[in-house]
Order: structure tokens, then sequence, then C-alpha cells
């Protein structure tokens, strides 16, 4: 199993910045890929942003320019770097992992608990 931790969450202004984080722990996996997504009530889940292990990445419209994923594979982490944030940002965040186990080689996704991610006028 995979556990997936998630911080860097909190309460920020408009226009402000924030830097989640989501590191990995438990069994020893080939990761293929992370990434965050992000949910508020009544609307679907929607990915932000996702770093693949070939170095692509990719993110939604609406946060280019303004968000950055990164990644330390040493470190089995993810990272998001949220500047100029908007109130429409604001949602519960969720790290997510892809990747395959070492012993048997199944394919499989894990999801951190979510953090909560407020931008106020």
């Amino acid at each position: 199993q995979v556990q997936l931790v998630e911080s860097g969450g909190g309460l920020v202004q408009a226009g402000g910045s924030l830097r989640l984080s989501c590191a990995a722990s438990g069994s020893i996996v080939s990761i293929t890929r992370m990434g965050w997504y992000r949910q508020t009530p009544g609307k679907q889940r929607e990915l932000v942003a996702v770093s693949i292990s070939s170095g692509i990445t990719n993110y939604a419209d609406s946060v280019k320019g303004r968000f950055s994923i990164s990644r330390d594979n040493a470190k089995n982490a993810v990272y998001l770097q949220m500047n100029s944030l908007k109130p429409e940002d604001t949602a519960v965040y969720y790290c997510t992992l892809t990747g395959t186990t070492i012993v048997s080689s199944r394919v499989f996704t894990s999801w951190g608990q979510g953090t909560q991610v407020t931008v106020s006028s």
C-alpha cells in the first residue's frame, strides 16, 4: 500500500500564494505520474496539474501561468506552487499517484485525504 500525505493548504487573500506538498510512503513502487485534483461542493472533481515520469506536465486552462507543479523523485514527493490566487481557486485539493507495484507489477492509483484551500476576496 501507498499512503499520500498532503500539507500546505489554508486561508489566503486573493493575489496571494500557497505551496502544497504531497509525500508518498509505504510499499516500494514505480511511479508513473503524480498530480493534483480539486473539488468544490456540487461540482465534478477536476484535474489541476499532472507530472509524469517522462517530464511532461499538463495544466488546466484556468491555472496556466499561475500554478506550477514540480516533482522530487528521490523523495517520492510532488508540489503545487499556486500564485496569484483567485476566489474561484477555493476547493479541496487532492494529491494523486499512479504507479506499479514492484512485487506484483500491478497498476494502481492512490489518493490523498485532501487539503482545503480558501481564497478570500
